[in-house]
């Protein structure tokens, strides 16, 4: 594996872990400002993944599904991070705190509104992400070096499409409860 690849290994762990610090800083050690400090370093990770991705196609590097698949990192972690970071949260306080109300599976509307905002914000890396795969065809200026960006590029887009029609059907089938 190359160094991006690695990075990106990095950067998705040290997402979780500055997540669970600040979690655990919050509110086991009840300090809530530096729980929220750990918490604010999160998009510094997605920094270093884009200032190692570009600082690798700068040098010359053909760019490879690796490169591609940092900006679909990038686009995915600012989209998603700040309901990420929710998520946790809430299962942080519930499981391990004791505290809180017991998260409850969605069903019917309310899980199909759900599944529509995922969507939405799948929509939002995608224009974060390929905003950022444009950024790398345009800088390289050079379609042999950089058609792997452009095969990704559409691979999400048909992958954007999909997630918009499964979010689409709850509302025509929505989502019943489980059966025990």
């Amino acid at each position: 594996m190359n160094l991006i690849a690695w990075t990106i290994i990095a950067c998705e762990i040290g997402f979780w872990v500055v997540i669970l610090l600040g979690l655990i800083t919050r509110y086991v050690f009840k300090r809530e400002k530096l729980g929220l400090f750990f918490l604010a370093l999160t998009p510094v990770i997605d920094l270093i993944l884009l200032a190692v991705t570009a600082n690798d196609l700068y040098n010359g590097a053909t760019a490879t599904r690796v490169h591609a698949i940092a900006a679909v990192y990038l686009g995915s972690s600012i989209a998603f991070g700040k309901s990420m970071i929710h998520w946790a949260d809430e299962k942080f306080l519930y499981y391990i705190q004791k505290q809180g109300t017991k998260p409850v599976r969605k069903t019917g509307m309310e899980y199909a509104r759900h599944s529509l905002k995922g969507s939405f914000q799948h929509l939002l890396a995608y224009i974060i992400g390929g905003g950022l795969l444009f950024a790398l065809i345009y800088f390289i200026n050079d379609s042999s070096r950089s058609e792997v960006l452009s095969e990704t590029l559409k691979i999400w887009g048909i992958i954007l499409v999909i997630d918009f029609a499964i979010s689409i059907t709850y509302f025509i089938w929505p989502r019943g409860t489980k059966s025990k």
